[in-house]
């Protein structure tokens, strides 16, 4: 049986062997400044957050949700940084980041690639001469426009329609398709009754296009101009009203279900 002073011996060699096995301070500090760095590298160069201000793009990004988007996927793959991180090609389907005039940023999704004949009847989308799937695209309610359900047009009917662009659509269009031309990309947001996309403005050139967004890492609870309005019923007594209210208060001003959602 051990005594008194063999236990102490023990705890005071075992708490020495331990110490020797912390990082020193410099080490310490060494790890903190790569884990910076790394940090710093990852939101500069790869990693951007953004925030969805609109419903265009209802129901696969919401009002009021924040994004983490891949800066580098779609840049030009060159010197040994192509071995270092994944470049490829924007593919239709993806959605994308882009540069543009007003707003400095806007988040589409791509419908047509250089080199494909597209056109929409009745808000469905035909490239190449088939209908695409589409399972991610809404039909909110939203006043009859034919320009935005029937494209390319053949009669300038919306006001909201850049007339530079109408200019430049007539000589794409080649037997009721428009041609995306080389280093162009023809983009819609999902929500198509309430977005303003190339239907109105045009294509996205290729060296506009800056990220793909990656994950919903936070989702503010903001209402949207096309949500159906609902009618809040409230309790009758005047006390258990505050407690749910101060609850819904304290839950309900983030959508928590969304947070780290995968976006695709």
């Amino acid at each position: 049986m051990s005594t008194p002073a063999q236990v102490s011996g023990q705890s005071e060699w075992k708490f020495s062997e331990v110490w020797q096995q912390l990082p020193t301070l410099p080490e310490a500090l060494a790890s903190l400044l790569r884990t910076v760095v790394v940090a710093l590298f990852l939101l500069t160069f790869v990693l951007q957050p953004f925030l969805i201000p609109s419903e265009s793009m209802e129901h696969t990004l919401l009002v009021g949700d924040f994004l983490l988007v891949n800066m580098q996927e779609y840049a030009p793959a060159g010197g040994l940084s192509r071995w270092m991180l994944p470049y490829r090609q924007i593919a239709r389907g993806d959605i994308v980041v882009f540069h543009h005039p007003q707003p400095s940023y806007l988040v589409k999704r791509v419908v047509g690639i250089p080199g494909d004949r597209l056109h929409i009847e009745d808000g469905r989308v035909t490239v190449n001469g088939h209908a695409l799937d589409e399972p991610y695209a809404a039909f909110e309610p939203a006043a009859p426009n034919f320009f935005r359900d029937n494209f390319p047009a053949t009669v300038y009917t919306d006001p909201q329609v850049d007339p530079d662009w109408w200019k430049q659509m007539q000589s794409l269009t080649h037997d009721g398709d428009l041609v995306v031309p080389a280093g162009k990309y023809f983009v819609l947001g999902d929500n198509r009754n309430h977005s303003k996309d190339s239907r109105f403005w045009g294509f996205v050139p290729r060296k506009a296009i800056v990220a793909r967004p990656l994950v919903i890492y936070f989702s503010v609870s903001r209402p949207s101009s096309t949500d159906v309005q609902q009618v809040v019923l409230q309790a009758t007594d005047d006390r258990l009203g505050h407690d749910r209210q101060l609850s819904t208060r304290l839950t309900g001003f983030a959508r928590w279900k969304r947070i780290f959602h995968v976006v695709h």
